[in-house]
């Protein structure tokens, strides 16, 4: 799993990363330097065989010097995903150079060991090479290691590795160096095939590095997800109340950034707003496990095993962008008829409006062929801002509604009478307290009446909207 990274800035990172690949690239041009010249002075395979190593990581201290330098660009409009992948290709052709390194080795190590005798002059200086490179291995590794941790930078990583089995193949090399040293003082003649073991060693640890890096790049450039990391993502996408199923989930990763693309499958009858708070949470979700990755959500609409028959019909309204409401299905001799409140756009002409009124009805029985007959009343949805006249005062009107509300004994009070005109029409509000625990379809009941009630007994009402309040909850 990638290493959770902290927040930093990109002008830090940027700094960070071209400091440490920099100092990389000088440490290596001397140390190169130096073993060329006491490998040559001393004769030594082993040496020479650093020396190439330590060429080779100096092409590679460059390369990943001017790849960190490119790969912190931003995106721009041909490189869409920004220009991390440079950092990828960086190390695979690190990669390629170390086993140039090995073919060199091997080659001239067998050569040493069964064809050719090669006079080899151990010396204090190739000593205090050797060992002076231990020390710039080890302390750039660490610098390099720190930095790529960091900022999860698969070049710097890469140079990272590389500089740490150094270490160890360096001091293969004094090894060797010793023992031929002591071959030499106690005439044993085998030990002088030490250097050219020192150099095959030195070789296997090239190969094994390689391989390794082999493996980790071209997985980044042939786009390979992290290894559990999928998995990872998908349960804690699937705990995200109101998630039905997770369609898609595909991840891939340049530099040291991750881009997630997830497809998931929300109810048909979300709202949008209900499935951006959704799309969200999954965003979230992949982020506890890709922290600064680039999310991509696609939410696609499902229907749910537990919807019902009301679900069903509220669907092909919402498909086709419209709002049922009052929905009420009847089972008449075995025959359902269902009827509808359908708002449209207050502009619409009748023959367009009933138009499509007629072709949501079809779409409704070819969705629930269940269903009989469908019965739609279309109400007009305003389109502009009412604006009120002036809000009036109905002493005598408001006591009247009062007396009327006390054939209703489930009502507890009634309050906050508002008359106001507009248009030349009269509109009334009004709160009423009901019992807390009144079913809400009771709720509906006695609100209907009451309007109902109004009307009669006040004609000039043009509007009634009463407002329900639970008896707790009364702030008169």
């Amino acid at each position: 799993m990638p290493e959770m990274q902290a927040a930093f800035s990109p002008e830090s990172m940027r700094a960070e990363k071209r400091a440490v690949a920099g100092n990389s690239v000088l440490a290596a041009f001397a140390i190169t330097i130096l073993k060329i010249v006491v490998g040559f002075t001393t004769g030594s395979l082993g040496i020479l065989s650093e020396a190439a190593h330590s060429g080779l990581d100096l092409i590679a201290a460059l390369v990943t010097f001017f790849s960190v330098r490119v790969s912190d660009k931003p995106a721009d409009a041909d490189h869409q995903y920004g220009h991390g992948k440079v950092e990828n290709f960086s190390a695979f052709i690190e990669t390629g150079l170390l086993l140039l390194t090995c073919i060199w080795i091997i080659s001239e190590a067998v050569k040493r060991l069964f064809f050719q005798s090669v006079e080899i002059e151990p010396s204090v200086a190739a000593f205090l090479v050797m060992l002076l490179s231990i020390v710039v291995d080890a302390w750039r590794s660490r610098s390099l290691g720190r930095i790529a941790m960091k900022y999860d930078s698969q070049a710097l990583e890469a140079d990272a590795l590389h500089f740490s089995t150094d270490i160890w193949s360096s001091s293969v090399v004094i090894l060797g160096l010793v023992a031929v040293q002591i071959g030499r003082t106690y005439h044993v003649t085998w030990l002088s095939k030490a250097d050219p073991v020192a150099a095959l060693f030195v070789a296997g640890v090239v190969v094994s590095v390689s391989w390794r890096l082999a493996r980790r790049t071209v997985d980044a450039l042939l786009d390979a997800a992290p290894a559990g990391v999928r998995n990872q993502i998908l349960e804690r996408i699937h705990n995200i109340d109101g998630v039905l199923e997770v369609g898609r989930a595909r991840i891939r990763r340049a530099g040291n950034r991750y881009f997630a693309d997830v497809s998931v499958g929300l109810s048909r009858n979300f709202t949008f707003q209900r499935s951006e708070q959704i799309v969200d949470e999954v965003t979230a979700q992949v982020h506890q496990v890709l922290p600064n990755a680039d999310v991509m959500v696609h939410s696609v609409p499902r229907a749910r095993r537990s919807e019902n028959i009301f679900d069903r019909i509220r669907a092909v309204a919402t498909r086709n962008n419209l709002n049922v409401h009052d929905v009420s299905v009847q089972d008449l001799n075995g025959r359902l008829h269902v009827e509808q409140h359908l708002e449209l756009d207050e502009q619409l002409s009748m023959k367009h409006a009933h138009d499509e009124v007629t072709r949501l009805e079809t779409e409704m029985r070819n969705e629930v062929p269940e269903i009989s007959t469908i019965l739609t009343h279309i109400e007009s949805e305003p389109a502009t801002i009412e604006r009120g006249e002036q809000v009036v005062q109905e002493p005598r009107l408001e006591q009247h509604l009062k007396t009327i509300v006390k054939e209703f004994s489930e009502v507890i009070d009634v309050h906050e009478f508002q008359f106001k005109t507009i248009r030349d029409r009269l509109y009334v509000s009004c709160h009423c307290t009901l019992p807390d625990d009144m079913p809400l379809a009771r709720v509906h009941d006695v609100q209907t009446a009451m309007e109902i009630r109004f009307k009669q007994e006040a004609p000039e009402l043009f509007r009634v909207l009463i407002h329900p309040e639970p008896m707790t909850d009364n702030r008169r």
